[in-house]
């Protein structure tokens, strides 16, 4: 195996070690994890959520936002979570979750990003919190 084959597989097995899934992240939270009832456990593994959940039972179940509001109203201050695709033109999807805020232009090491310079970001989910539990959940329906 050449030096630059091994890295190759070097920098593959980097990457996909850090594709985080409701297990990875189980897995480096298990104190969180095993404090939470059966059906609750049974929704984090599965990716769900449910209203009155904790954020930490939330970024168990869906990872770390890309995007974190607060939107005050009337009845006070929520925090909103929002959790995002990107997309060619057509809506083609691209890529999700947020490892794309620690892009840059031009970046060597994501060189597949610089083939879609009119990538746009597409909403998927929304995770409204009021008094630090789940209130509501917004999700787009296709």
């Amino acid at each position: 195996m050449t030096p630059f084959s091994r890295f190759l597989v070097v920098a593959g097995l980097a990457l996909l070690a850090g594709c985080s899934t409701p297990q990875t992240r189980i897995e480096r939270n298990p104190q969180i994890f095993s404090t939470l009832s059966p059906s609750d456990q049974d929704l984090i593994k599965q990716g769900k959520i449910a209203v009155g959940f904790t954020p930490d039972m939330v970024k168990l179940a869906l990872g770390d936002p890309d995007r974190i509001l607060v939107r005050t109203d009337a009845t006070g201050s929520n925090e909103v979570w929002s959790y995002t695709t990107y997309e060619t033109d057509d809506g083609a999807l691209l890529y999700r979750g947020y490892y794309h805020r620690f892009y840059r232009w031009g970046d060597p090491y994501f060189p597949y990003y610089t083939a879609f310079p009119a990538r746009r970001e597409h909403e998927v989910f929304r995770v409204i919190f009021n008094g630090g539990r789940v209130a509501s959940i917004e999700q787009e329906k296709r």
